[in-house]
């Protein structure tokens, strides 16, 4: 069994910085890279952002809906960019965001998760808001073959405040409790110092004091979008995110993919140095 994810996350973290390339083939930007809008495009574009984050980043995110508007023939684009990404030894995020009960939850983790499966990544986006236990067996999965989870916390988006932010009878933020609940079972599965594999997505822009939240234990990694285009940048990570800065995977995608296919591997290491100087300069 590969080491457990959470180990994995510190890891590159620690030998790259925090940045995590999302691959996020808008179609106005497979124009701007002279791509047509189909499944031969997702394609090219993700495997040129692969090539471009190799041995820069330690992680990239491709963003599932992009390729999935293409039916079969983009699910096909989307299995060769998470494979190219894996051969190059980056750890892919797959965004897909599920969440469901039973054996539903199960069959999508084994999709996504199970060593050799078409459309294996080394951790999948998962949606807590059916209950966190409907997750648990996803997460036993995904603690079998050193995978990982992240789950949604509080994001950035306003339509989701109303939801994440109302208390329970003792005051508890939806946000707060679901951070809770999954760091209870991180405390199960971990020894000493070591990470959790069920990570968290806790926006760049939330302000954790309006959200309710603080810093949790045992640490966990934090996938952060919202660096970049939708304002928050890497001179802002610290302040932003506190105790638990040195957990943080920033997630930028149009903000670097803007810079087009020849010159993208330079907007990424450009990008790098901002994280490292914001982090130890």
């Amino acid at each position: 069994m590969s080491a457990a994810f959470g180990e994995r996350a510190r890891a590159g973290i620690a030998a790259r910085g925090p940045l995590c390339v999302g691959i996020d083939p808008h179609e106005s930007l497979l124009g701007s890279w002279g791509l047509p809008a189909d499944a031969a495009g997702v394609r090219e574009f993700g495997l040129r952002a692969v090539d471009a984050a190799a041995d820069r980043v330690a992680f990239v995110k491709p963003q599932v809906s992009f390729f999935e508007r293409f039916g079969s023939a983009g699910y096909a684009a989307l299995e060769d960019v998470l494979a190219a990404a894996r051969a190059a030894g980056i750890l892919v995020i797959a965004d897909a965001k599920r969440g469901d009960i039973g054996t539903t939850m199960d069959a999508y983790a084994a999709a996504w998760l199970t060593p050799g499966a078409p459309l294996e990544a080394d951790a999948l986006t998962v949606n807590p808001y059916l209950g966190v236990g409907a997750l648990d067996g996803a997460s036993a999965l995904a603690r079998e073959h050193g995978k990982g989870l992240f789950v949604l916390a509080t994001t950035s988006n306003r339509e989701a405040e109303g939801l994440q932010r109302s208390t329970d009878e003792s005051g508890r933020t939806v946000a707060a409790g679901v951070i809770a609940e999954v760091s209870s079972r991180n405390a199960r599965d971990v020894q000493g110092d070591a990470w959790g594999s069920a990570g968290f997505v806790i926006g760049a822009t939330v302000d954790w004091s309006d959200a309710a939240i603080s810093a949790f234990t045992p640490p966990a990694p934090i996938l952060a979008p919202g660096f970049g285009a939708q304002g928050a940048q890497p001179a802002d990570l610290r302040a932003r995110f506190g105790a638990m800065s040195g957990c943080v995977i920033a997630s930028e995608s149009r903000s670097v993919l803007v810079a087009g296919p020849d010159r993208l591997a330079s907007a990424v290491q450009a990008r790098v140095e901002q994280y490292q100087e914001a982090l130890h300069g």
